[in-house]
């Protein structure tokens, strides 16, 4: 990854269109090692939950351009790469397993990552995860407890329970969540070894919360 990671630090630093266009070449080098390190990471995902079998690289990643529309922040190019594997792609909506790579500053995460889960799901998906913790928490407890790895994003949890949700619950905690993911940081000695190494370290992590992922799509099965 030290050859992928190098060239997003020099984009860090260089996020404009005469740079980009003059290390076309290297940017081309770096996609294809990412690219072939993903299909493998699809792969792996799919012999442990089937949901995701059948996609390909396009379901999966991201283009390096950013949509600048409507930002402030006018930089053409993302400073990041990363593979979602849910079922049906990542446009879904779907809960899945996502490998985030980022160089240091480039602070769109915070650092290269596991992280695994549904992200900034809509309100009706937020409201339908709500009511299964609630009719059976035990079992989102336990899918949390058997990826002991990860940690749970809290980030943008509530203050308080939500209305038509019992306070007194058990699981008051998590009802109070709007983004139900879980993430883990990539160890820089298993980052820069081998890929055979880091691909083993990423899915036996990713296997853990499957468990987690197939809870939240029991969920929102229903508002898909």
């Amino acid at each position: 990854m030290k050859q992928i990671l190098g060239f997003l630090n020099e984009l860090m630093m260089n996020n404009n269109r005469q740079w980009f266009t003059e290390h076309k070449a290297e940017y081309s080098d770096a996609k294809a090692r990412f690219d072939a390190f993903a299909l493998r990471v699809i792969e792996g995902v799919g012999r442990f939950d089937p949901a995701t079998r059948g996609l390909t690289l396009a379901d999966c990643t991201y283009r390096i351009y950013r949509d600048v529309r409507f930002s402030a922040d006018k930089s053409p190019y993302k400073r990041h790469m990363g593979v979602f594997v849910c079922p049906k792609g990542k446009k879904s909506g779907l809960a899945g397993y996502y490998f985030h790579l980022e160089p240091d500053g480039a602070e769109y995460i915070g650092g290269c990552g596991l992280f695994t889960g549904m992200y900034n799901p809509s309100p009706a998906m937020v409201k339908n995860i709500r009511e299964a913790i609630l009719f059976d928490g035990k079992s989102f407890e336990q899918s949390v407890a058997e990826a002991a790895n990860f940690h749970i994003d809290t980030d943008s949890m509530m203050s308080r329970v939500p209305q038509g949700f019992p306070k007194d619950s058990p699981y008051a905690g998590y009802l109070r969540l709007r983004s139900f993911g879980l993430s883990m940081p990539t160890p820089k000695d298993i980052l820069f070894g081998s890929e055979d190494a880091l691909l083993e370290w990423t899915l036996e992590n990713f296997k853990t919360s499957l468990e987690f992922n197939q809870f939240l799509n029991r969920a929102v099965e229903a508002v898909e």
